[in-house]
C-alpha cells in the first residue's frame, strides 16, 4: 500500500510539472522554485534525477569531490561508502534552492565497521559480543584449519560465557570504531574479559588485578579471567582487507618457522583488525590483539581472537613471545 501511495504521489508531482494549472485569463500560474532528488544505486554507480520546478540551472556535488551541472547526472564513485549528494537548483532570477540525499554506496568493510559518518550526531559505531551466539561461534585450535578445541563442543550455546564459564561480564564491554581511525572501549564494570595466562602475567607485573576467574566446570581448570582495565583514550585501529597473517603458534599447529626458530601459522588472504602501539583489544584480552575478521555486515561481524592458554607457551620473556594455543571465533552485534 505504501508503494502505491508513493508512486501515485510521484505521478501527481509530475503532472504538476508538465501541466501547470492556468488562471481564468489563460496565463500560467507561477510556481515557486523547488527541487527534489530521486536516485537509484547499482554497485558504485548512482543515477540521479532532479525533480525541479522553475529551475534553469542545476549544480550537483556528489560528496566525493566531484561535481556536475547536468540535470540528471549518472555518477560512479571510486570507493564504496557513505556520501551526501547535494543539488542546488537556480531559476532565471538567480534564486536558488538546495536539497541533499544520504547515500550508502557499495559499502566497504571499513564503512560497515565504522558506520555512517555522514549521519547527524555521528559518534562512531559500537559493537558488543552477542550473548545469543551463532552456530559459527566456537572454541578452536590455532591451527591452519581452526579445528575444534573440543569435539564435544561443536559450537557455543547461548550465554556460554555466563552459564558455563561463570563470567557473564564478558558480554558487558562495548567497542566503538570511528571513521577517522579512533577507537574507544567502554568497560562498564571496570574489568576486561580475557585469557587467564595473560591475566596472571599482568597481575605478576602489577599491570592489573584478577577480579574473577572461570571455566573450571567445563574445562577442568580456569581458562578465562576478568582483570581490572582502563581503556586507552588515544587508541586507534587499522583494518586490512587482505593480508597473509602470520602468528606464532605451538609446533603441532605450525606451517613454518620464523627467526629465531619460532613456529608460526600463516592465514593467507584474510581480513585483519589491529590496534597498533596500544594495549587496546576487542572481545578477548590476551597476548595477541590482532584478530581476523571472518565476516562483517551492517549488523554483525565474526572475529577470530587468539589465546595463549598454557604458561609453557610463553617461550621468551624479553622479547615477549607467547605462542597461541587456541582461538575463539565469536560473533559481535552492532549496538548503534
Amino acid at each position: 500500500m505504501r508503494r502505491v501511495v508513493y508512486y501515485l504521489s510521484v505521478f501527481l508531482y509530475l503532472l504538476v510539472l508538465l501541466f501547470p494549472a492556468c488562471s481564468d485569463d489563460g496565463s500560467q500560474t507561477e510556481f515557486p522554485l523547488s527541487a527534489v532528488i530521486f536516485h537509484s544505486i547499482a554497485g558504485k554507480q548512482v543515477a540521479f534525477t532532479a525533480l525541479t520546478h522553475s529551475a534553469v540551472n542545476w549544480e550537483w556535488d556528489f560528496g566525493d569531490g566531484n561535481v556536475s551541472t547536468e540535470k540528471d547526472p549518472v555518477h560512479v564513485y571510486e570507493e564504496g561508502g557513505y556520501y551526501i549528494a547535494t543539488l542546488t537548483a537556480k531559476d532565471n532570477a538567480g534564486n536558488s534552492v538546495t536539497t541533499e540525499v544520504n547515500l550508502a554506496v557499495s559499502l566497504t568493510p571499513y564503512a560497515l565497521l565504522t558506520g555512517n559518518h555522514t549521519a547527524e550526531g555521528y559518534d562512531g559505531k559500537t559493537w558488543k559480543l552477542t550473548m545469543s551466539h551463532t552456530v559459527n561461534d566456537k572454541l578452536v585450535n590455532s591451527d591452519a584449519n581452526f579445528s575444534l578445541l573440543d569435539e564435544d563442543i561443536p559450537s557455543l550455546p547461548s550465554g556460554a560465557f555466563s552459564v558455563y564459564v561463570g563470567l557473564p561480564e564478558a558480554y558487558n564491554d562495548e567497542f566503538t570504531f570511528y571513521y577517522d581511525g579512533r577507537y574507544r572501549q567502554n568497560t562498564t564494570d571496570g574489568s576486561s574479559f580475557g585469557g587467564i595466562v595473560y591475566a596472571m602475567r599482568l597481575q605478576q607485573m602489577g599491570g592489573a588485578q584478577i577480579t574473577k576467574t572461570g571455566g573450571e566446570a567445563v574445562f577442568g581448570q580456569d581458562v578465562f579471567a576478568l582483570t581490572t582495565y582502563t581503556s586507552d583514550e588515544n587508541a586507534t585501529f587499522v583494518l586490512n582487507e587482505n593480508e597473509n597473517f602470520i602468528i606464532p603458534t605451538i609446533p603441532d599447529f605450525a606451517t613454518g618457522t620464523q627467526p629465531p626458530g619460532i613456529p608460526v601459522v600463516t592465514y593467507p588472504g584474510v581480513m585483519t583488525l589491529d590496534f597498533p602501539d596500544s594495549d587496546a583489544f576487542i572481545g578477548i584480552r590476551d597476548f595477541h590483539r590482532k584478530v581476523i575478521v571472518q565476516e562483517i555486515t551492517s549488523s554483525s561481524m565474526r572475529l577470530v581472537m587468539f589465546l595463549t592458554l598454557s604458561p609453557d607457551a610463553i617461550v621468551s620473556q624479553n622479547p615477549l613471545i607467547a605462542l597461541s594455543t587456541s582461538a575463539a571465533i565469536l560473533t559481535f552485534e552492532a549496538v548503534n
